[in-house]
Formats: C-alpha cells, structure tokens, sequence
C-alpha cells in the first residue's frame, strides 16, 4: 500500500481534489503578499520549493511612478514648446499617463509579485456590468454636484484639459483621437496608478478598506493639480473607488470612470470640430 497522503481534505460536501469556496488555488483568492502560493511540480512530477516572498514596495513604486508622470510632463512641455495643435496637446497629456500606467506594470513584474496581485488587474465579465451599474448611476451624483459647485465658484471652474485645447479647431479624426484618449486612455491608465497601485500599497499597510477608499479618493483629487476642482474630483471619483471596493479588482472602475468621462470627451470632441460653443 501506498504511503503518499492524499490531498487535503476540504470542507464537508466538497468533492475529492476540486477546489472549494476559500481555497486559494485554484480559482480562490490569491494568497496574501509573502505567503507561499500553492505547490509547484518540477521534473517527473516532485514538488519543487516555492520561490522566495517578494514583498510588495508598493509606496516606493507609487512615488517612482509620479516622478516618472511629472519628469515626461516637463520633458514634453520643453521638447514641444507652444503647443498649437489638438495633436500636440493629446501627446502632451496622454504619453505621461501612458507612462505612469506602464511604469505600474513594469513594476509589479520586476519587484513585485505580478499585476494581479499588486495591481488587481484582473478581468472579469461582470466587472463590466458592476462598472456600467455604478458609473451611470454615479452621474445622478456627480452631474448635480458639478452644476452646484459651477454655480458656486463661478466661471473660473476650468478644467485643465478645457485650458489646454482651448482656442484650438481640428478635423474629426483628430478629435476622435481626443476623445478616445480621455474616456478609454486616461480611465484605464488613471485606474491602475490609482486605485491598483496606490490602493494595493496602502491596504498593505492600513487594515480598514474604508480608510484606503478614502485617501485613496482624495489623492486621485489632488494628484490632478487643479486645487480649485479638487472637492468636485474627490465627489467625481467617489463611484470609481465603489467599484474598486465592491469587485477588488480595477476592471470595474475602469469602466465606471470611462462612463463618467464619456459626455465630457464627446463635449470636447464637438467642440474641437466647431460643432459645440467653447466654454
């Protein structure tokens, strides 16, 4: 008779060798940072030893990752001078962010222990309904607050993207171009810095999931450096981080931030063609 054990029994009900609710492998949770993962077959089937923890730098990366936005920031700005073109200034806003994100990823794979793990960049079908769900019914919050905060700060309630393509009349395809760098670039590049990165390396070390929603909220608001909008880009985002909580994942705020940015990206592009008065 054989003396190798079998595998590890699971709860009552749970049939031989399937995964069951909880089990961390396979389609559980994956395992907290540090903690082994699950057993790894070498040659002619014998466990080989898990790799060494690789622990999560988490604000360490976040802070590589803003000096890398605002250094291609400044570098563009010097290298394209006075930008006179919807072209120049979607390079100008866009490639920063393109490199924030990338810098996340790049990250999570050379230190960390992967995107899905350090950013929760993980898809799931019905992260698209949930983000659907709570993006538009974030515009019954966020649209009112916006017109209430206009009325009470004025007309100097400027965006800085409005600033930057302000004047400034373009053909279609151009301004398509714009539009899909503010509802599909921006929200997937502006969610894994923010609520994948930054969220994953304060729940590293703040146990209350509401305190990371919060700060996590509040620098998104601040990190946009227009200080006047920052109490409207803290109620803005407040969808985008019930997304992130209810799913743990950013896929679902991802897509409820590219339901809160469609009907501005559509301004703009009108407006870019002539077809919208400028505001």
């Amino acid at each position: 008779m054989s003396s190798t054990p079998g595998p590890a029994p699971g709860p009552p009900g749970a049939s031989a060798g399937a995964p069951y609710p909880g089990a961390p492998y396979p389609g559980g949770p994956l395992p907290p940072h540090g903690a082994p993962g699950p057993p790894r077959r070498g040659p002619f089937g014998i466990e080989a030893s898990p790799p060494p923890p690789r622990p999560f730098r988490g604000l360490l990366a976040f802070a590589v990752v803003e000096v890398v936005f605002l250094g291609s920031s400044f570098l563009l700005a010097l290298g394209l001078g006075d930008v006179d073109s919807a072209g120049e200034v979607l390079l100008a806003i866009a490639i920063p962010t393109i490199l924030a994100a990338l810098t996340c990823v790049v990250w999570s794979r050379v230190f960390g222990s992967g995107p899905a793990a350090d950013l929760g960049l993980r898809f799931r079908w019905e992260d698209v309904g949930v983000g659907l769900l709570i993006g538009i019914a974030g515009l019954f919050v966020t649209i009112p607050a916006a017109l209430a905060y206009l009325y009470l700060v004025g007309p100097d309630l400027t965006t800085s993207v409005g600033v930057a393509f302000a004047g400034i009349r373009t053909t279609w395809p151009v301004a398509l171009a714009v539009m899909v760098g503010v509802v599909v670039v921006a929200p997937v590049c502006e969610e894994i810095v923010y609520r994948g990165l930054l969220w994953n390396a304060l729940a590293h070390w703040i146990g209350n999931r509401w305190v990371v929603f919060v700060l996590t909220t509040a620098v998104f608001a601040l990190a946009h450096l227009e200080f006047l909008r920052a109490p409207l880009l803290f109620v803005v985002a407040l969808p985008l981080g019930v997304a992130r909580l209810l799913t743990g994942r950013v896929t679902a705020g991802i897509v409820a931030h590219a339901v809160n940015n469609f009907l501005p990206g559509l301004a703009l592009a009108l407006m870019l063609v002539g077809a919208f008065p400028a505001v």
